[in-house]
């Protein structure tokens, strides 16, 4: 065979060969189209396993939520499936069994029940004001006699303090024995007015007129008894009419005053409980009820007065005594309770964590009430039944940071079409974070930054793009910089750029 037909049949071999595989490409193609295409990760329910799944996500993006799996319109990645049987969801955090029990996690559950919260305040033991005797002359005379009784004597009831000589009284006795002998009975009745508007007791004006004998002296005695807290009245002194000779005050029952804190003022009424206890009696535990809460506040200490009424049958409790009180409040309404030690407080939240089961961990904002006794009042947040963790909560957040589950919690959404994805704030919201230049080129820049707080980031090493290419001036790879951007139509735009160090 001559070169020329061995050359010509060269070729059409090589023809035919490069046409079957053309040919084939094409029937592959208009098959199975999707093989030109990188194999999808599995249906828009289930794995390519066979596990359901719920929604698809960007881990750095965790609260955007998508309905098919693909590309990520935030980064440069695959967005990665959340599966049924993972028992929760990218607001809950899961604890391996084991490190429960390293961690010593103690659950609590949370109840309903009635608040004790008695307020404990100090007071002092005070006299009744409202027994309160104020004895009088009635005409004037002289002090013949006066007991042996001083300011601070307690006295019964109807012992005697002075001896008075009324000479009004005599002249006014007189007449009115000689009134009775005349047998007019209408003068008589004028007469006895007389003596009484003089000042003089029935009993006075029946021994005279029993007697038939004036009596213008009389004995001054205690109306009630109590404790003498004034005495002016002194042997061989004159008085007038209306002068003042003694005051008593009665001992049963006492008032106990207490100054109670402005803030614990709400929680008490008239009428409750209070428990008593006094240094001067220790082991001992009286019984009394508010009687009075006084209107006006102290402006100095901020408290408000207020005053239980206590029976003092024997005497033993005296004016001046210390006394430690035990209030009991009015607001005493079935509530949820959680244990105090359950609640992470952080200034601006208070943070409970629930326990979903499977070792998975929710926190929940909470709304919290009045709290004593080692309890707290749930407002808002729980419902009766749930677990809490009550201890080691601090730990868990060693174990998996709960900042970031809080900021995808707050703004937690359905699945979403990936043609549509909301942006997790206000397109008007300006983000910062603090970050090392990677790489600069045109309007990219690519940044290593630190957790991006309002967007609930993590630590990551991503591409934005630069409002002006004039922000990079001066920057170089390697410094480090601290940026505000906002989220542009798919990318996320650099508006603000500065310089903080120059590169390692």
């Amino acid at each position: 065979m001559s070169l020329h037909k061995q050359t010509m049949l060269l070729l059409a071999v090589l023809a035919a060969l490069l046409a079957g595989i053309g040919g084939g490409y094409w029937f592959a193609m208009h098959r199975h189209p999707a093989s030109a295409e990188a194999p999808a990760a599995g249906s828009a329910d289930h794995a390519t396993d066979g596990r359901k799944v719920l929604y698809w996500y960007d881990p750095m993006v965790p609260n955007q939520h998508f309905d098919r799996p693909g590309k990520s319109p935030f980064m440069d990645m695959q967005l990665v499936p959340r599966y049924a049987d993972e028992g929760g969801d990218a607001t809950s955090v899961k604890i391996d069994p084991g490190v429960m029990q390293n961690l010593g996690l103690r659950l609590a559950r949370v109840e309903r029940g009635v608040l004790a919260t008695p307020v404990e305040v100090a007071g002092s033991v005070q006299w009744n004001d409202r027994q309160v005797a104020v004895v009088q002359t009635r005409t004037a005379g002289f002090v013949e006699r006066v007991y042996a009784r001083a300011p601070g004597d307690m006295v019964a009831k109807g012992a005697p303090l002075a001896d008075l000589l009324m000479p009004d009284w005599a002249g006014a006795q007189a007449e009115f024995l000689a009134l009775r002998n005349t047998g007019d009975s209408t003068l008589l009745q004028a007469a006895r007015e007389r003596l009484k508007l003089l000042g003089m007791p029935p009993e006075l004006i029946a021994k005279v007129e029993a007697t038939g004998q004036t009596r213008p002296v009389i004995t001054i005695r205690a109306p009630i008894a109590g404790a003498i807290q004034a005495l002016d009245v002194r042997s061989g002194m004159s008085l007038g009419a209306g002068m003042p000779l003694a005051r008593i005050n009665g001992i049963d029952p006492v008032w106990i005053e207490a100054a109670v804190p402005e803030h614990s003022a709400g929680t008490i009424a008239v009428g409750n409980p209070a428990h008593v206890t006094l240094a001067a009696y220790p082991g001992v535990r009286l019984t009394g009820k508010v009687t009075a809460i006084l209107p006006e506040m102290n402006i100095d200490s901020r408290t408000l007065r207020v005053r239980v009424e206590l029976p003092n049958h024997d005497g033993r409790l005296r004016a001046g005594m210390f006394a430690q009180l035990g209030l009991g409040t009015s607001n005493d309404a079935p509530a949820l309770l959680v244990p105090s030690e359950a609640v992470i407080r952080t200034g601006t939240r208070n943070i409970v964590l629930a326990a979903l089961g499977g070792g998975r961990f929710q926190p929940i904002e909470v709304k919290l009430g009045r709290e004593a006794g080692g309890k707290v009042v749930v407002l808002d947040g729980l419902t009766e039944g749930q677990s809490v963790v009550a201890s080691g909560q601090f730990l868990i957040d060693s174990e998996a940071s709960l900042k970031g589950i809080l900021a995808r919690q707050s703004n937690a959404d359905v699945p979403m079409p990936m043609s549509k994805p909301p942006a997790t704030t206000s397109a008007a919201t300006l983000h910062e974070a603090d970050g090392r230049v990677e790489s600069i080129s045109g309007k990219e820049i690519t940044l290593s930054h630190g957790p991006v707080q309002s967007l609930g980031w993590g630590a990551m090493t991503m591409s934005f793009q630069l409002a002006q290419p004039a922000l990079a001036a001066g920057i170089q790879k390697g410094d480090r910089v601290h940026f505000g951007f906002r989220k542009g139509d798919g990318s996320f735009v650099i508006e603000q750029l500065v310089k903080t160090g120059g590169g390692q």
